[in-house]
């Protein structure tokens, strides 16, 4: 069992539009509703691959109770934590024409400190069972900014490797109690790091020197088209899939996340996972579901996938 933790939960509900147009009325032909939040699409992709999976997250209101449903179709068993205001709604807004995609979020978690000792409580009990922890997603204000430090922690004292997906002080705050795995975005890695890289190259060179100083057990960027960057135990690489025609990305990145642990868990070595976190991120932008994906397109893209061994 591969354990998710998301600390804002979220209902997707993705409006397939021709085009944005300022002042004038638009229809939607579809609306798709998924679950969101990036550690329980974690959990999506993690079913989609086979793999048994809990998804312990803050819910609230009738859209928590929303969202439960649609992530118990999937086959994941949630472990939810009941708190005050209003699981969001994130409304993604898809351009059919231009396939670009943008958010608009609605609804506020009020969590207390009540709530957040009841999380650690399950989250202590539930990571004995875990072969894996990916903790994503951003850190609410209520929440105390260390949490994924002490959720690192926990999962190490009970001999269990774990991923952190975040950004700002969901990053820098873990650092202290060495995460197995650090995954973000080109903009996350910047902005968590304070780390200006204006080309690939640049990016490539800055997050060497970071991995190198900060001593990380594991530091991997998501780059859009230039593919996964990785600074790893068994080396630096870039993994590159053929680009795809995007119906809706939300969900890419979390996509890579959980095929990354997937195949680590199974003992493959970080080349062969890279490939395979790679071919499951292209393959889940061709789905109208957030984090949907599909073994057969994943099947087809994993031969395609470029690894190039970096010099660093």
């Amino acid at each position: 069992m591969i354990l998710t933790v998301t600390l804002n939960t979220a209902l997707d509900k993705v409006l397939f539009i021709d085009e944005w147009k300022n002042g004038i009325p638009m229809r939607t032909a579809k609306i798709v509703t998924s679950v969101g939040g990036k550690g329980l699409d974690s959990s999506v992709v993690l079913r989609h691959l086979g793999v048994e999976t809990v998804g312990l997250c803050f819910v609230a209101g009738e859209t928590g109770k929303e969202l439960l449903r649609v992530v118990e179709k999937y086959g994941i068993i949630p472990e939810p934590v009941w708190v005050d205001g209003e699981t969001r709604t994130a409304y993604v807004i898809v351009e059919q024409r231009s396939h670009r995609h943008n958010h608009i979020i609605a609804g506020t978690l009020m969590i207390s400190q009540a709530h957040r000792e009841q999380l650690l409580e399950k989250y202590t009990q539930k990571v004995k069972d875990a072969i894996f922890v990916i903790c994503a997603g951003s850190v609410p204000s209520s929440i105390p900014s260390d949490i994924y430090c002490r959720m690192t922690e926990i999962a190490h004292q009970a001999g269990v490797p774990l991923l952190i997906d975040s950004q700002g002080v969901g990053i820098t705050e873990s650092l202290a109690a060495h995460p197995d795995i650090l995954k973000m975005n080109w903009d996350e890695f910047e902005h968590a790091f304070q780390q200006k890289a204006g080309t690939l190259d640049s990016l490539v060179e800055r997050a060497s020197s970071v991995f190198k100083e900060k001593r990380l057990n594991a530091l991997v960027i998501t780059c859009a088209e230039d593919g996964i960057l990785a600074f790893t135990p068994q080396g630096a690489f870039q993994a590159i899939a053929p680009k795809q025609q995007a119906v809706n990305a939300a969900g890419a990145g979390d996509a890579t996340s959980s095929a990354l642990v997937w195949r680590l868990s199974s003992g493959e070595e970080w080349a062969d996972a890279l490939r395979w976190a790679a071919a499951t991120g292209a393959a889940t932008v061709l789905t109208e579901g957030t984090a949907d994906c599909c073994m057969e397109d994943i099947l087809r893209i994993l031969p395609e996938v470029s690894l190039t061994p970096l010099t660093v």
